[in-house]
């Protein structure tokens, strides 16, 4: 059992972790009670890892062999929150924060046991260069990812009095928003995605707007990295308004304006979650959903951007998004 010094450092590295890497999240648990908050930063603060493993630069062996020790030690954790014999980590070295702060999380909320295993199948999806021919591949994928930590998180929110006989409900909204988000990611990182050599947009929707050849599917990152890197140079640098710069693949924008609609749809279905939560609950789900529809919107608008560079919100519309939402106005 952690002192409750190390328990206080665990969380406060946690919740740095969770302020510095995701600002569009940490707007939305402001809100939250402090144990509550604490709760999500660290299941944060453990997917930040995982995530990491995943985008980092070590060979796919390591990577595997790195994902697989995640997962190895989240089920430490699960036994010892369920008070299994032999769940406890083991205390040899200095103790990790991450771990000292989840597991504390899981002890006073019911965290869905196997949820955060299938974050990290997600990420093993990356490591492994998974493709997807199809849309309801992709859910799948997003569904691991995200979907998963809406579910974990539904398990730290308050639910309504009255709501708690939706809990399975509740389930399938926190899961559908999650996909939400998830797509608003992958159209945001279009770019940045394909230069290194992930395609996450479904095989079957690049050929149907012209941007992938009838029947290829493996060469599906290097032609869609070989169309965006003719545009505008390095990604993040806009030059749409120099001389000889390149027209934006003809299909890409209706491509981006097609995918934002499903998105759209998974958001207006999973914000009636809102309707489950306590107030605070609801309002954080809100702003972090507000903020990121708000995005959607953005790249929906001028989906040629998404082509040149990597579409964010200034840190001043975040604010005012999240404020707005939090007091039940839109987005």
């Amino acid at each position: 059992m952690s002192s409750p010094a190390s328990l206080a450092e665990a969380y406060a590295h946690c919740e740095a972790v969770t302020r510095a890497e995701a600002a569009n999240f940490f707007y939305g648990i402001r809100l939250l009670s402090g144990e509550r908050r604490r709760a999500i930063c660290a299941v944060y603060a453990f997917a930040r890892r995982v995530d990491d493993i995943g985008d980092g630069d070590l060979p796919r062996q390591e990577k595997l062999h790195k994902l697989a020790g995640e997962a190895a030690a989240l089920s430490r954790i699960e036994s010892a929150a369920a008070g299994a014999p032999g769940g406890e980590a083991p205390a040899d070295g200095a103790p990790d924060l991450v771990t000292v702060a989840l597991l504390d999380s899981y002890r006073r909320f019911p965290l869905p046991q196997g949820a955060l295993g299938e974050l990290i199948e997600g990420v093993r999806m990356d490591v492994t260069g998974e493709r997807y021919e199809g849309f309801d591949e992709l859910v799948l994928y997003c569904r691991r990812v995200a979907g998963a930590i809406g579910r974990v998180c539904l398990a730290i929110f308050g639910m309504r009095e009255q709501a708690g006989a939706d809990r399975a409900k509740a389930e399938v909204l926190a899961d559908e928003l999650g996909v939400a988000m998830q797509l608003t990611n992958i159209l945001r990182d279009v770019r940045e995605d394909a230069q290194n050599g992930r395609i996450y947009l479904p095989a079957e929707d690049l050929r149907r707007f012209g941007l992938l050849a009838d029947g290829a599917a493996d060469g599906a990152p290097q032609a869609l990295a070989q169309l965006l890197d003719g545009l505008d140079g390095p990604a993040g640098e806009s030059g749409a308004g120099d001389a000889g710069a390149h027209a934006v693949p003809e299909g890409l924008p209706a491509l981006v304006r097609f995918e934002a609609d499903r998105a759209r749809a998974w958001f207006d279905r999973g914000i009636a979650l809102t309707e489950l939560l306590d107030w605070r609950s609801a309002a954080s789900v809100r702003a972090m959903a507000g903020i990121y529809r708000r995005l959607l919107e953005r790249i929906a608008a001028d989906p040629d951007q998404a082509a040149l560079r990597r579409v964010s919100l200034p840190t001043r519309e975040k604010a005012w998004v999240a404020i707005t939402c939090m007091l039940g106005g839109g987005g």
